[in-house]
């Protein structure tokens, strides 16, 4: 007998065959069950403590999954999933885990069945091309411009949220936000950065209802100099620059060396008059509103007042950015090149104003502004950042459908005629592949037997009666209604999911848990290598006691 070669560390775990997809089918149905509550109108909320110690109580899939901290390597790439959702398409963020989760457990049994995990991501893959097909057959094209259908829309997509209490506001906001934003490249195709150009701007105090999106941009600033410089402007002309409004100091240390005492007067003449110069360039255009990113020293500020002109210092790129966009105005980065057409005349007010304890700065009453900025208020932090997190959902569903403007049913309608149609085509199929195909069907009905249970009705029997309704893949419209958990047409209550959102999530669903269910060897324990002479971790500080301390070494130096 030969002795056993140990290959791996004795450190490392390794784990292979069925047992590792039993472990990863376990560790993603286990996600899935932390969030399987809150698919829904009739959702349960979340409550967590994160790092910091405070708390974020939410319903939204990412927002959740985004603060657990999981030891698990298949949960994590399964939280991952709901973070790519998020991001592609700002809905289905929990609906997408479910899916997951749902096709890993009805794969389980195939395992177990020693089928080839090869052959079940097959029939899947298959499934899926299938399932966009059908998607593609009961898709709707829709009107962007027409406002009821809209804001139905965004309304059904955000009604499983915290916000859809407080009526039409936030689809409102959501639809006005990015209508404005919205900017034509042609050929039909309409660009929507939501990131860059609308800002969010949560200020605790005062009522949800008075939230509103402004026609222009707000941002935390108060003019340099409140006394002297006017704090509203009707129609201001706006210089945005780019450069520090100081006297420019050398990039390295410079010694300058004066021989005479005048040369000192001199020298600090010479600055004053750099400054003086700049402000004459900026003054030439009669400007009303100065805004600069960098630094303004006292000097310019005064040269400014004294022409009446108001200053604001410090500002971050991105709103400056944004103020570009809204006003019309260029941002300059040397005071020597501004031109007429640098300047922004759109905005008809500039105003600061004082919200809470703070000063605000508006810019608005923009003509045809390209960036904006929604203006939220409530009573608390934790409110306002779930309204905000319901906010972007609204808003990233808003600009899917200005992009892709195209229905499916909601309330797990789509879900229930894609089922129904994939189990009628699995009997075509032939070989080995049917049964994985066929389970694949019938896991896509997690999504409106969640919704059932989250509503409280009897599950099964409400089950049957979906899908004996869409026994044939007929009336693809009829689903369940989330909040009474009654089965009705979804084309008469409006309740509506976009068609990219949809599709993305069973894209997303489907090749993950394909990837999953390739994995048949985990080995863990791998430590980071560390260079050499690290010793292993950061060692306690030696307490020395005053028995063993050498003599020298407590006399102070």
């Amino acid at each position: 007998m030969h002795a056993p070669v140990l290959v791996l560390n004795e450190s490392q775990k390794r784990e292979s065959g069925s047992k590792v997809q039993h472990a990863n089918i376990q560790a993603s149905k286990a996600v899935a069950d932390i969030i399987r509550t809150t698919l829904g109108p009739r959702s349960m909320l979340k409550m967590l403590l994160d790092a910091a110690g405070g708390i974020v109580v939410t319903n939204d899939g990412n927002a959740i999954l985004r603060e657990l901290d999981v030891a698990h390597p298949a949960a994590k790439s399964m939280i991952e999933l709901s973070r790519t959702q998020d991001e592609e398409v700002g809905d289905g963020t929990t609906s997408v885990i479910i899916l997951a989760g749902e096709m890993l457990h009805v794969a389980e049994a195939f395992i177990n069945k020693s089928y080839h995990p090869t052959v079940i991501c097959r029939a899947y893959n298959r499934a899926l091309e299938d399932a966009l097909t059908v998607l593609d057959k009961i898709a709707v094209s829709i009107d962007v411009n027409d406002r009821e259908m809209m804001l139905g829309l965004v309304k059904s997509c955000i009604g499983t949220k915290f916000t859809s209490q407080f009526g039409d506001l936030i689809a409102d906001l959501a639809i006005e936000a990015t209508k404005t934003v919205g900017v034509d490249l042609g050929q039909g195709v309409r660009e929507v950065d939501i990131k860059k150009y609308i800002k969010v701007e949560k200020v605790p105090g005062g009522q949800l209802e008075d939230s509103r999106v402004l026609k222009g941009v707000m941002f935390n600033k108060d003019v340099v100099a409140p006394g002297k410089m006017r704090r509203k402007i009707l129609n201001p002309r706006i210089i945005l620059l780019d450069c520090p409004l100081e006297y420019k100091k050398g990039e390295n240390q410079t010694n300058a060396e004066l021989v005479k005492e005048e040369d000192w007067g001199v020298m600090l003449k010479m600055e004053e008059e750099y400054i003086e110069n700049i402000c004459a360039q900026i003054l030439k255009f009669k400007p009303d509103l100065v805004i600069i990113e960098k630094g303004l020293s006292d000097l310019a500020c005064h040269f400014l007042s004294k022409a009446g002109v108001s200053a604001i210092r410090r500002l971050r790129k991105t709103d400056s950015n944004r103020i570009a966009k809204a006003c019309g105005a260029v941002v300059v980065n040397r005071p020597e090149e501004l031109q007429e057409s640098d300047i922004g005349s759109r905005a008809g007010l500039f105003e600061v104003r004082k919200i809470g304890d703070e000063f605000f700065a508006f810019i608005v009453e923009c003509k045809d502004p390209k960036a904006c900025t929604v203006l939220l208020r409530g009573a608390s932090k934790d409110l306002l950042n779930e309204v905000e997190r319901n906010l972007q959902d609204a808003m990233s569903v808003a600009r899917n459908i200005i992009k892709h403007p195209k229905l499916v049913p909601g309330g797990g309608a789509s879900e229930l005629t894609v089922s129904a149609t994939l189990k009628q085509k699995s009997s075509a199929i032939e070989g080995i592949e049917k049964w994985p195909y066929e389970a694949a069907a019938i896991a896509f009905e997690a999504i409106p037997r969640t919704l059932a249970q989250n509503c409280g009705v009897n599950v099964i029997r409400t089950m049957t009666a979906l899908q004996g309704k869409h026994a044939n893949g007929e009336n693809p419209w009829i689903g369940i209604d989330g909040n009474t958990g009654e089965i009705t047409d979804m084309k008469g209550n409006r309740i509506w999911d976009a068609y990219n959102v949809k599709a993305q999530t069973f894209k997303t669903a489907i090749e993950a848990a394909c990837m999953l269910l390739r994995i048949d060897d985990i080995v863990s324990g791998i430590k980071k290598k560390q260079p050499p002479g690290a010793g292993q971790g950061p060692s306690k500080p030696k307490v020395e006691e005053e028995g063993d301390a050498d003599g020298e070494q407590i006399l102070p130096e």
